[in-house]
This record gives structure tokens, sequence and C-alpha cells, in this order.
């Protein structure tokens, strides 16, 4: 496993990390989370995301029973705030009311005293960006939070944070979780140039395309037990699951065993390509799921692959919105 630091912070985590969307507290019961989160570990991985809104706080329980038994200082522990919690209108988005109540529940969620990256999950128009950065400042001087960052932001809200932070003399953001995969690379256009310039890095999320990418859904295949298979988790793949993206796909796993790679890994190394990627968030479900994405971490592509997949898989039409 190999390290980067994320953004211009002096914060380390590695290439490869573990999620928890659509997986720990929901499909995967907490013996199969703690085994994948102790394989990952004892395989390099430091870096564990997880949200609030993961099966409602679950996601987060399960993440911090699984982390229990490692020392505090020997991971780097994430996860998010903005989506409702509940009907009270105070308790969704980003008011400093909401952001420091959920912190503090996140925590007791997660049992641990501070997350090493508190991350804004989506934009909110309806509070000024100055009161939200004032409330992560705040909750980085009271020891909760080491670092802050965004998730799914454009290029436009990024800058505005960070001007704003360095008008208050506040903590910057560090990160931008977006999804990234060779089948939505609408970063590429402005957020990744913008974040590189002012100094965040990316961590992120779908690098496989919610499993499109390893080639399992080949034909139009669906296993049972997948993804695919689960009406609620199927909609974030429906852009994917069409004969096109099948054919691609099944062109990826020969390029990937011409290198020895599974298709999962090629797809990982391809994120990290960029030194902007500091780490590809992958879930998982299996132990075996783990060991194969950290597969990803440390692979050279040789130039002629890269264009072949750029041709496979091109950038058309790059925008960001």
């Amino acid at each position: 496993m190999r390290y980067r630091n994320l953004g211009h912070s002096g914060l380390k985590v590695s290439e490869v990390g573990l999620g928890s969307w659509l997986t720990f507290g929901r499909s995967v019961d907490q013996k199969t989370t703690t085994a994948c989160v102790h394989r990952a570990f004892d395989l390099g991985v430091i870096f564990f995301d997880t949200a609030d809104i993961y099966a409602r706080g679950r996601g987060e329980t399960a993440m911090g029973r699984a982390l229990k038994d490692f020392r505090r200082s020997d991971y780097v522990l994430a996860t998010k705030v903005f989506w409702p919690m509940s009907e009270n209108p105070n308790d969704a988005g980003l008011s400093r009311k909401h952001i420091i109540e959920s912190c503090e529940a996140s925590l007791k969620r997660c049992g641990v005293d501070y997350f090493d990256l508190y991350q804004c999950h989506r934009f909110d128009p309806h509070v000024p960006l100055d009161e939200v950065v004032r409330a992560m400042d705040q909750l980085i001087r009271d020891g909760k939070v080491l670092y802050w960052g965004v998730s799914v932001w454009s290029a436009q809200q990024i800058e505005h944070a960070v001007g704003i932070a360095d008008r208050f003399l506040a903590y910057r953001p560090i990160s931008n979780q977006p999804p990234y995969n060779l089948l939505q690379r609408e970063i590429e256009a402005e957020v990744i140039p913008t974040s590189k310039r002012v100094g965040l890095g990316q961590v992120v999320f779908s690098p496989l395309a919610e499993g499109v990418l390893t080639g399992k859904y080949a034909g139009g295949k669906v296993p049972k037990g997948s993804r695919a298979d689960d009406p609620k988790t199927r909609q974030f793949m429906e852009p994917h699951l069409n004969d096109e993206t099948f054919e691609r796909v099944e062109r990826l796993g020969e390029i990937a065993g011409g290198l020895g790679l599974t298709p999962a890994a090629l797809a990982l190394a391809w994120c990290l390509r960029d030194d902007d990627v500091a780490s590809v968030i992958a879930g998982a479900t299996r132990v075996e799921h783990v060991e194969e994405n950290v597969n990803g971490s440390g692979v050279e592509i040789p130039a002629d692959v890269m264009a072949e997949l750029d041709t496979l898989f091109p950038a058309i039409g790059v925008t960001d919105s």
C-alpha cells in the first residue's frame, strides 16, 4: 500500500480507502464488517470513510465498532454532515446548529473523541457559506475535528469556501469527495484544476461505478444479493447497466488481464494516475473484495494502455455542474 498527502496538508491517507456507503450497517452484518475492516487494516489501508446518513447512523456505528480494536492514532476516520437525519427542520443542512450537533452525534456513534476529516456532504444554498466555514473552524479549534472537507461541490463553490476561510483566517478545507471513475469523468473539467490551484485533494467515491467496472454484471446478468439486485441501490447504477457499457467493461477486463490485474485493480489504478486523487474509496461486502481492491495501489499503467483506456472511456462533453 502506498500513501499520499491529502491536498496541501500533512495528513496522509492510503491510496485505497474503505467506505461504507450502501454496505456497512445495511446489507453487511457486523461480523463481516469487522472482518473487512480488519483485513483492510492488515493490508495497509488506514483511510476509512462513512457518513451520518449511511443507514441513518448505523453505518457509523458499524464502522466504529469495527475500528475499536485499533489505536486511534493508527487510522484516519472520515464522516460527513448534510442530509436530514429526522423530520426536525434543523436536523439537516449546513447550519452552524446542525454541523455542531451532528458532529457530536457522529462522535458518539463512532465511539471516538475526534474525526480526522469532517466533510460537508453536499453544498447548502440556504446557509451563508461564511457560517459553514466558521462552524468547521470552530470544530477544529475545539479539537473535535482535525481537518475538514467537502463532497460533490463545484469548482466555484470550492474556490469561494477557500476565499472565505482566508478572509477570516480560518482553517481551509483540504479535500473534496466526488464520484469519479472511467465512466464518470466530469470533475476533470474544472473541479480537479481548481482543487489543485487552491490546495484540495480528491478522495473519490464510486471508483468502480458501484461494481459495474468489475465485470460482475457482464451481459446484463444480475448476481443474487448484488447491488443491482436491490431496487434501492440499483437506482445509482442504472445509467451504466446497458450493452454498450458491458462491451467496454469486457474489453477493460482483457486489458487488465494482459497486465496481470483484475478489472477492479486497473480501474482503481486509473483513478490514481492523477496525484490530486489522494485516495479511492471502495466499498466491500466480503473480505475478498478488500483483498482485490488493495491491488489498485502502486500500479504504474503503461502509456499505451492509458491511451487505449482514454479511447475506450472518453471524457466526451466533460462539464461541471
